[in-house]
This record gives structure tokens, C-alpha cells and sequence, in this order.
């Protein structure tokens, strides 16, 4: 059994999933965040792997990925900064990011590398459906990684149940078709994943896209199996003198 499945096993309610990019603010201050969100009662942890041409992102986070590359964080910078991470950190992690700077360090190579550092599943939103299935979701279930597909209220449900179907770990329901960061109407939210919670899915659902704080959090999880946050703590992260203060700061507006 995963570490995510594992996780939901054993909390299905409130599930807290806080999304940091990995080099921010600064190149080796990733580990202590990732500690002290563990520390503080993050239940999973969603590294964003920095990129260019963030398709989904909001200006925050995009602006924290540039950064994190201006820092020097790369795909292998990553790795080294991980080979020993799962000495401390026992919560789930999942590495988020696009597929242009996986294929120039080679997928296999890229699902090899994460599997063997204790990566536990990958959320790649420009991985269309059909590669997924005809190419690259084989090596993905080779190297024992979970991996997560987004739908949004646009999502027909046949495909929503598609996905659902593809995807192992959890589904991720982004809250609008907007970019990160942007304020939710919680009523349409709400509608929305009542739609899903009607369809009986396979995976445990996650939300994002919008959630900031403790009413968002639990507005979110209403519905839902949790939330993730993420524009809100990198937010929070901005110019911090000490990243762990600042984390256990962030979280406790949270939980």
C-alpha cells in the first residue's frame, strides 16, 4: 500500500496538502520547510518543480518559480537536496510539475530517480490522457508512483469518471478554471463538489485552487476529502527571515 493510500486510510476528512516550490526562497531552505510542515501537521506535501512556462499557475507561485530557478534549482539539484529526506519526513510527497523539463532529463530516468529518493506520486497537469495511457503511465506504475489527474467544473462527468479511473492516490478538483490564487465563489465550489461526491469516485478527492485560510480549508472539506494550499503559503514564505517560523506561523491560521 502507498504512503497516500495509507494516509486516507486512516484520515479521510480534512486532509491538509500544502504546496511549496522547491528552491524558494532560497536553494536549500526546501527540507526545512518540508520539516516543519510536517511538524506542524501538513498531511502531505506537493513539491512544485520550478519551470518557466507554468501553464496552471498564478502570478505568485510563477513569480516563486522564478526564484527558484534565478536560485539554481533544477530537476537533479532537486534529487541530491532529497536523497536522504525520508530519514525525517514520513508524511507523503508528491512532486508537481510540467513535462518539457522531464522529458530533457529523460522520464524513465526522472520516475527512476524520484521512486528511489521516496517520492510517493506526481501531479504533471500537460500529461494529456492519451500519452498517459499509451506511453508514459506504464513507467509511472513501474517505478510504484501514484499519479494524479486535475478536472474542474467544466470536467464532463464521463470524463471526470475517466480520470478518476486513471488517476491512483487522489483526484484533484480544481475549485474553478482559473489560475492559482484567485478567490472562489465557496457556493459554486460547494455545488461542484457535491456533483462529485454524488458520483461515488474511486480515489479520494482534494481541492485547490483558492484556499487561504481556515474558512476556506474547511469550506473546502466539506465536500471533500481536504484541500490543498498553496499561493497562500508561498505568500507566507515572502521575504521570511526564518522559514520554519514562518511555516508553523502559516499553518496554525490553517488547522
Amino acid at each position: 500500500m502507498s504512503r497516500i493510500q495509507s494516509l486516507f486510510n486512516t484520515k479521510n476528512k480534512q486532509v491538509l496538502n500544502v504546496y511549496v516550490t522547491a528552491g524558494y526562497p532560497q536553494l536549500n531552505s526546501t527540507l526545512t520547510i518540508m520539516s516543519a510542515l510536517q511538524k506542524s501537521g501538513a498531511d502531505l506535501i506537493e513539491l512544485g518543480m520550478p519551470y518557466s512556462d507554468p501553464l496552471a499557475d498564478g502570478p505568485v507561485i510563477q513569480a516563486s518559480s522564478t526564484i527558484a530557478l534565478q536560485n539554481g534549482m533544477t530537476i537533479k539539484t532537486l534529487f541530491a537536496q532529497l536523497k536522504d529526506f525520508r530519514n525525517t519526513i514520513h508524511v507523503p510527497v508528491i512532486l508537481m510539475g510540467y513535462m518539457n523539463p522531464i522529458l530533457q532529463y529523460g522520464f524513465e530516468k526522472f520516475c527512476a530517480d524520484a521512486a528511489a529518493v521516496g517520492i510517493d506520486g506526481l501531479i504533471l497537469p500537460d500529461l494529456p490522457e492519451f500519452e498517459f495511457e499509451s506511453e508514459y503511465g506504464a513507467i509511472i506504475k513501474k517505478y510504484n508512483l501514484d499519479f494524479i489527474f486535475l478536472v474542474t467544473p467544466e470536467t464532463k462527468p464521463e470524463r471526470v469518471q475517466r480520470l478518476d479511473n486513471l488517476s491512483t492516490g487522489f483526484l484533484y478538483a480544481v475549485s474553478s478554471s482559473s489560475t492559482t490564487g484567485k478567490d472562489q465563489n465557496m457556493d459554486a465550489v460547494n455545488a461542484y463538489l457535491q456533483r462529485l461526491q454524488s458520483m461515488n469516485l474511486k480515489n479520494p478527492v482534494l481541492v485547490g485552487f483558492g484556499i487561504k485560510d481556515k474558512a476556506s480549508f474547511e469550506a473546502a472539506s466539506k465536500y471533500s476529502n481536504g484541500a490543498i494550499i498553496g499561493t497562500a503559503f508561498i505568500k507566507a514564505l515572502e521575504g521570511a527571515t526564518d522559514v520554519t517560523a514562518a511555516t508553523e506561523a502559516f499553518i496554525k491560521t490553517v488547522k
